[in-house]
């Protein structure tokens, strides 16, 4: 479903309700002088929205000169108030002012109903082809661009506004978020907004995209998980393909494509894992899911590919495993729940 984007700018609704807010003071105000006058209350009432929307009708009692004074006062301020009021009204109606922020509320409200999405900073080639991607896997996404041309139709929940600004990651919902891309065009605003999305969240995934390999490390120190290059990647896949085309393939459809029947997939050994401190051969992972064990990530950050029986799981150890949807549930559920 396409959408409108919600903006992090001032709602055009605040002029409609400002407008009303001052004819109804001006109502008040007249219903009170009409009844000062000896009028009664709907006489009065009735003596003040027919003065001050200029219809005509004649006086509901004769009026002192008192009284025609004050109408005559009613007469400039009300009217002017009046005319004012329909005419932003009818603004807001021709121009979809109101239908827009009834959107972008809803919108709003369904960010911050939202847990565990992944925010996309950038709506640029990087950022579009990732969150295609994610959106593939099923995950959830909010989009934060500050072009509004760029977020025109999107199919995601977006935020126009600059994601420099710490309102508008909040706006984002970066509080329940799971995940931050900082898919930027330069590599200065991505290490503003890492740095800025690290410091409200001590736990936050952040990926940052890095233009050249001298930023890269910049956007670690400044605390993104992963810092990646999308020519350097997109490179080295190149030459894969020239070199050793069928195992680039292998492993470019078995991540990506939503087709194939396989997945590789990174499952966590945390303390609580009641296969904890247990060896792999212990426990017999593949006779009891089918699913295949590639490479085994220790605590301390080292990877052993192809491993043998004798590793043992401790806490932080990720599995990295070969399967299909339901052997890869399995095994998680074998690591977490058996």
């Amino acid at each position: 479903m396409r959408r409108r984007c919600h903006s992090s700018r001032v709602n055009p609704l605040r002029r409609i309700i400002r407008v009303l807010l001052a004819f109804l003071l001006v109502a008040m105000v007249g219903t009170l002088g009409y009844r000062i006058l000896g009028f009664g209350y709907l006489d009065a009432l009735y003596q003040t929205v027919t003065t001050i929307t200029t219809v005509g009708f004649r006086e509901v009692h004769p009026l002192s000169p008192a009284g025609q004074v004050f109408t005559m006062a009613l007469i400039l301020f009300g009217a002017g108030t009046a005319f004012y009021m329909f005419g932003v009204l009818l603004e807001a109606l021709i121009e979809g002012h109101l239908h827009q922020h009834l959107e972008r509320r809803r919108m709003n409200k369904q960010i911050q109903r939202m847990r565990g999405h992944i925010i996309v900073c950038g709506w640029g080639r990087v950022g579009r082809s990732t969150a295609q991607y994610l959106n593939g896997l099923g995950k959830s996404i909010v989009v934060v661009d500050r072009e509004p041309q760029r977020l025109v139709d999107i199919e995601f929940p977006c935020i126009l506004g600059d994601v420099t600004d710490d309102s508008v990651l909040e706006a984002a919902g970066i509080e329940h978020a799971h995940a931050l891309i900082a898919a930027l065009d330069g590599d200065a605003d991505n290490v503003y907004v890492t740095l800025s999305s690290r410091a409200m969240r001590s736990d936050l995934v952040i990926i940052a995209r890095a233009r050249t390999e001298s930023s890269k490390s910049k956007l670690l120190r400044a605390g993104a998980n992963r810092a990646v290059n999308p020519q350097l990647i997109g490179g080295r896949r190149m030459a894969a393909f020239a070199l050793q085309p069928n195992v680039a393939e292998f492993l470019d459809v078995v991540m990506h494509d939503e087709n194939l029947e396989f997945r590789i997939e990174e499952i966590l050994i945390d303390p609580d894992s009641p296969v904890l401190d247990r060896a792999l051969a212990d426990i017999d992972l593949r006779g009891a899911t089918g699913a295949l064990v590639l490479a085994v990530r220790t605590a301390d950050g080292r990877f052993v590919a192809n491993p043998n029986g004798d590793i043992r799981l401790r806490p932080g150890t990720v599995l990295i495993a070969l399967g299909t949807p339901p052997q890869l549930a399995a095994m998680r559920a074998h690591a977490e729940c058996a």
